[in-house]
């Protein structure tokens, strides 16, 4: 179901809190506020299959301008709010936005809002003042040069639904850690609002979300798993608690505070969690907790094996993608079973194909290629190459995103790596995860990359670059201790040839590495818009 259901059986529940600012958005604000907006939006000539962009920090708000979209039939694109203001405009720009929403705490917000030269109408969000029962007054609120007063815009605008009400959905855009980002781009359901969006309730139902879920979100709103959750938990009749940016004792604070029931993570989230003094780590007491389900990255073995130990067995896992490229989900039961697993097909089976499209046996690594749920389709929004290099040769129904892995004779998926990221040393293929997966828990180790560099004899070998934990300081022994570490757990032949320092890794919020700007200084000659292309 949706917020106006909820809206008039239970108003006054939060559906969202954030505790960082002890706001709270209650059910009955949301839908009066999201049909404020659907009025405004529509009023401004929006009809269905339109669309809206979003630039906002983690924010109250956020959720307001969500549920508009997704009751009046309109395509929403939450924008990653760290991107500069010329690489949001791309994206405001490639999904056709004609309304841009931006928050005044962004300093990009001007310079985008300039940008955006297609955008009609631009409503400015005060950082500051978050969707509180009580807003500040207009001479109050600051607001972005060139954008109309998001409070004063709907405030005259009835709180009552549009009298022709329709799904819209988002249109997200991929984190562009390889390449541009893609915006995929899937046809509007024509399922009746009050039932709620379907791949919503797939996930509630995967997960066993209901209206006594207390949901902890530790992630960036802009990516599509945390606002998808977040959604499901609203569209269960739940409430969320939202986390402004993830930090490891503030995560484990929370979830005692809240009682949280389900969450979501991502291995970097694990790691930092597990590396917390012990007293820290056993001071929270997360007995509340149902379920504790990860994804984005595949997960070090070791790591996982910690957080059953921790927790108990309700951590779970799903393997999925923005395209929706088939859908895998293991329980800690069946994972302890299969370590390593992301799990088996929910949903069409996972074909791992070669090179040209043949399909492989079992325990043989190739290209993952699925299909999504229900059978939806996809395109990289006003991109036909990319949506046919992600299609199979012969079989469209058939979709990759660039992953590599193998299925056991169960049906089990592994993840190896990404196709971009595979080093390929003298004829050897290099996974980078292997390596990566062995020095995530070194105790000397906050977070570690391996990325392939240029070799004038292999064509290509193996570098660690590695962020070392608060106290330890860079040496050419310790250089040498990281590369013996490796060499006993992996072989000779996985051992990095070199290792560099650096004081962070470039991660995404979400915890995904940023391999591309890592590269760069390695391969100056190298367009890296594309995969790095080698001999």
């Amino acid at each position: 179901m949706y917020p106006g259901v909820y809206a008039k059986t239970q108003p006054d529940k939060p559906a969202v809190i954030q505790p960082s600012t002890g706001q709270i958005l209650t059910y009955r604000r949301l839908d009066e506020r999201s049909n404020q907006l659907a009025h405004l939006l529509f009023d401004a000539g929006l009809r269905p299959g339109d669309h809206v962009a979003l630039f906002l920090q983690n924010h109250l708000n956020f959720f307001e301008v969500i549920w508009a979209c997704l009751r009046s039939g309109l395509y929403i694109t939450p924008i990653n709010c760290h991107l500069s203001a010329t690489a949001a405009a791309y994206i405001v720009d490639n999904c056709d936005a004609t309304v841009l929403i931006a928050s005044t705490a962004l300093e990009q917000s001007a310079g985008l809002g300039r940008l955006a030269t297609r955008c009609t109408l631009k409503l400015s969000i005060d950082g500051q003042s978050v969707s509180a029962n009580q807003p500040v007054s207009g001479n109050q609120r600051e607001i972005i040069d060139g954008f109309a007063d998001y409070e004063v815009a709907i405030a005259d605008k009835p709180t009552a639904p549009l009298p022709a009400e329709r799904l819209g959905t988002m249109m997200l855009y991929s984190s562009g850690t390889t390449g541009k980002p893609k915006g995929i781009l899937r046809p509007l359901s024509d399922q009746a609002v009050e039932l709620g969006s379907p791949n919503l309730q797939f996930l509630i139902n995967l997960f066993g979300f209901d209206t006594e879920t207390v949901y902890l979100s530790t992630a960036p709103l802009y990516h599509g798993a945390p606002i998808a959750y977040i959604n499901a938990t609203i569209q269960s009749g739940g409430t969320a608690i939202m986390m402004d940016k993830f930090d490891a004792e503030t995560a484990l604070q929370l979830i005692e505070c809240y009682n949280i029931t389900h969450s979501q993570w991502v291995p970097a989230m694990f790691i930092r969690m597990l590396k917390l003094p012990e007293d820290v780590r056993h001071k929270y007491n997360t007995a509340s907790l149902k379920c504790a389900f990860h994804a984005a990255a595949p997960c070090p073995v070791d790591v996982k094996y910690q957080m059953i130990q921790w927790w108990g067995p309700i951590i779970e896992e799903y393997y999925n993608s923005t395209e929706s490229a088939g859908m895998a989900y293991i329980s800690s039961d069946d994972w302890l079973k299969h370590p390593g697993s992301v799990g088996r097909a929910r949903g069409k089976p996972f074909h791992i194909c070669d090179e040209n499209g043949a399909e492989l046996p079992p325990g043989e690594s190739g290209l993952i290629y699925g299909e999504a749920p229900g059978g939806s389709t996809f395109v990289y929004h006003k991109d036909p190459e990319k949506t046919l290099s992600a299609t199979h040769p012969t079989n469209p129904a058939w979709i990759t995103v660039g992953d590599i892995g193998y299925l056991d004779a169960e049906g089990y998926l592994f993840l190896t790596d990404r196709q971009a990221f595979m080093i390929i040393s003298g004829g050897v293929n290099i996974y980078p995860q292997q390596i990566e997966d062995v020095l995530a828990l070194h105790p000397k180790l906050t977070d570690v990359a391996v990325i392939g560099v240029p070799n004038e004899e292999l064509g290509e070998e193996a570098k660690a670059i590695v962020q070392l934990a608060p106290g330890v300081e860079p040496s050419a022994p310790l250089a040498e201790e990281i590369k013996t570490y490796v060499r006993e757990k992996l072989g000779k032949q996985l051992v990095p040839r070199s290792i560099d320092f650096v004081e962070e890794l470039p991660r995404t919020p979400t915890g995904k590495l940023n391999k591309k700007e890592l590269q760069a200084p390695y391969w100056p000659e190298v367009k890296l818009d594309a995969p790095v292309q080698r001999n």
